[in-house]
């Protein structure tokens, strides 16, 4: 290698590095933020303070996860988060009604699993099958989950069984069990990476028209998407349920848009197509830490939503001015 050749090798180099790992701009926002809260406050970078970060945030890294796969093939889903409140409210109730012993525990969350991969193949069906507008379609079954979720649990406050959010915030063999839950859904992200929808989600978002001709069953795929996207809102209001002990027709009102944003930082392109989840739970961190620095800084109250909004704009254009360069 020539030292004339040196300098254009490297910015291809780094070209091929972002394009075949989209998050990395993320991965670098997210350093920074985790270095910033160390700053004003040490003890957030601590093992417990990473575990607490962990616990209150992976119901929106498992919703920017559900996100993902819809976007994937070029879709959205703003009903994410009523789907979220409805199997937050169905397991709380469910498991109230059985007596909260352990056996109600697992009976709430199978029912509660049910009712997220109904909802997804409700919007999989009204968008692929019925070809209506993603973004109009789900707002309007957003609706519908939520008055649903109001006619399960009409006011807030119902507790959780302690057997579950303990055991939620409990620790095993001394390591906390939020740890054991993100070991869980890294194996099953693994195993749904080398399956074949995957690739078939992202070749639906990058060209339908070429993907049907090729033979790809497209309303199939984009159903499949959908219901995988109901899949993780279950398993994010497993957690959000676990993290407040209790139900809440409303509780996932504002995390559809905080998912979408959480896609975007993580490098997704929201036409479809390209991207990852890695990314997206990247993002979901991005916005935690943003939360949690906004709060270390001492923001007045009411100021904070002001500065988290400005801040997630600001992430949010530096990784795609940092990703636009990168790939130029």
């Amino acid at each position: 290698m020539t030292a004339a050749s040196l300098p254009s090798s490297k910015p291809g180099g780094l070209k091929r590095l972002v394009e075949r790992h989209p998050f990395l701009p993320a991965l670098v926002i997210a350093i920074v933020l985790l270095a910033l809260n160390g700053l004003y406050q040490p003890r957030s970078v601590s093992f417990a303070g990473i575990t607490g970060l962990t616990k209150t945030y992976l119901a929106l890294m498992m919703l920017a996860i559900a996100q993902t796969y819809v976007v994937y093939a070029g879709d959205i889903d703003l009903s994410a988060g009523a789907i979220v409140s409805l199997v937050n409210v169905v397991i709380v109730v469910t498991m109230e009604k059985l007596g909260g012993s352990g056996f109600s525990v697992v009976a709430a969350l199978g029912i509660g699993l049910f009712v997220g991969l109904a909802c997804g193949i409700i919007n999989g069906i009204v968008v692929a099958a019925l070809r209506l507008q993603a973004i109009v379609a789900t707002f309007a079954t957003s609706i519908f989950f939520t008055g649903l979720a109001l006619y399960v649990m009409p006011v807030a406050g119902t507790p959780a069984p302690a057997a579950f959010w303990r055991t939620y915030g409990g620790r095993f063999f001394e390591i906390p069990f939020v740890y054991f839950a993100v070991a869980l859904l890294a194996i099953v992200l693994y195993v749904l990476a080398r399956t074949r929808l995957a690739t078939q989600l992202l070749a639906v978002g990058d060209d339908a028209q070429a993907a049907y001709q090729s033979g790809l069953p497209v309303t199939k795929t984009r159903v499949q998407g959908y219901a995988l996207c109901g899949l993780f809102a279950a398993l994010a209001a497993f957690c959000i349920t676990g993290d407040t002990a209790s139900g809440d027709p409303l509780v996932g009102g504002k995390m559809t848009l905080f998912s979408v944003a959480a896609v975007v930082l993580g490098g997704s392109a929201l036409s479809g197509g390209f991207g990852t989840v890695v990314g997206s739970i990247i993002g979901a961190l991005i916005i935690g830490l943003i939360n949690s620095l906004v709060f270390f800084v001492g923001t007045p109250s009411e100021w904070q939503n002001l500065v988290q909004g400005l801040a997630i704009l600001v992430a949010l254009m530096a990784g795609i001015l940092v990703g636009r360069r990168a790939r130029a």
